[in-house]
């Protein structure tokens, strides 16, 4: 049902854009025989209009996956170099429940594993709206902050690494289906904040996926059954992420791609010092405000790499 409805939405407006196009033919039609200049800023409105909504419908062809419009799972991880990584994880999160907000998309932590001093070492977000996969597809891969350290006494440059992993949200025994023998469930006792409950008793889940070897850990709520839920969500999650993978690089193989394993190069790159820049290393596009995009400012890189796919989309 949530097919069809996606599927008449898409017919609708296409047939939308089709009338309203005859309809300014016609009106330059009836402005030409008359030789009628009246009808001059009426047709550039209305011909402005119809570009602006072209222009959507053409970047709304990158969501031509079968799972771009679901709801996705943001998992950052942070890289190597401690408390400067940790911190860069913590601002990338932010951001993104920022983008989130102004999208009017519903954001929620699942699960989170905080630094020792600051920042945070993992946390998997779940993120609520049409088309969330689809737009925050873009954000998969390495992120890179240069930037004069808080955190240094001789306010050195650093250099931080996180990666973003983007999944879109499975549905439970529709897009895999698990048997019960094959998962591990074990409780412990939660290491987070959360009071002396919390603490005494074991209400942290972790279910070990014993076909993949996946492990998947949640520990933020108070009752262990609901922290069971949020790792078996997010375990669906990760095997159908497994999966598009696998088919991804079969059709690659078919077609002599290579494909690069492991994390790979940045994606993108925020320098804070010593000049001012965002940069998106796979389209180009880029920014001399790195703070409206920590800010949740991403439309323009994510608009910029929707639009890079459809032109690299097969004819």
């Amino acid at each position: 049902m949530r097919r069809l409805a996606e599927q008449k939405r898409t017919v609708e407006q296409w047939r939308s854009l089709e009338k309203k196009s005859s309809e300014i033919a016609e009106l330059i039609n009836l402005a030409t025989e008359e030789a009628d200049t009246s009808f001059a800023n009426e047709i550039h409105a209305e011909m402005e209009k119809l570009a602006e909504f072209l222009d959507k419908l053409e970047l709304e062809l990158a969501f031509s996956g079968e799972y771009d419009s679901r709801n996705a799972i943001l998992a950052l991880h942070s890289g190597a170099g401690g408390t400067e990584s940790q911190d860069w994880a913590e601002m990338l999160l932010r951001m993104y429940l920022r983008w989130a907000e102004r999208r009017g998309y519903k954001a929620e932590v699942l699960d989170e594993s905080r630094g020792e001093e600051v920042g945070i070492k993992n946390v998997t977000v779940s993120i609520s709206g049409e088309y969330a996969f689809g737009y925050l597809k873009s954000e998969h891969g390495v992120h890179r902050l240069v930037r004069l350290s808080p955190f240094d006494s001789d306010h050195a440059r650093h250099t931080s690494f996180v990666l973003v992993e983007v999944m879109p949200e499975a549905e439970e025994n529709v897009d895999i289906k698990i048997d019960s023998e094959d998962l591990k469930v074990e409780a412990f006792r939660s290491s987070g904040a959360g009071g002396q409950n919390v603490q005494k008793v074991s209400s942290a889940v972790r279910i070990t996926h014993l076909p993949s070897g996946l492990v998947v850990t949640c520990q933020t709520e108070r009752s262990q059954h609901q922290n069971k839920a949020i790792a078996l969500k997010i375990l669906y999650s990760r095997l159908l992420e497994m999966e598009m993978e696998k088919q991804a690089e079969e059709h690659a193989k078919l077609k002599g791609k290579r494909i690069e394993a492991g994390w790979g190069n940045q994606i993108r790159s925020y320098v804070l010092h010593p000049y001012k820049m965002v940069k998106d290393h796979r389209t180009d596009f880029e920014t001399g405000n790195p703070e409206d995009v920590l800010n949740g400012e991403l439309d323009g890189f994510i608009t910029a790499y929707l639009r890079s796919i459809v032109g690299r989309q097969d004819v």
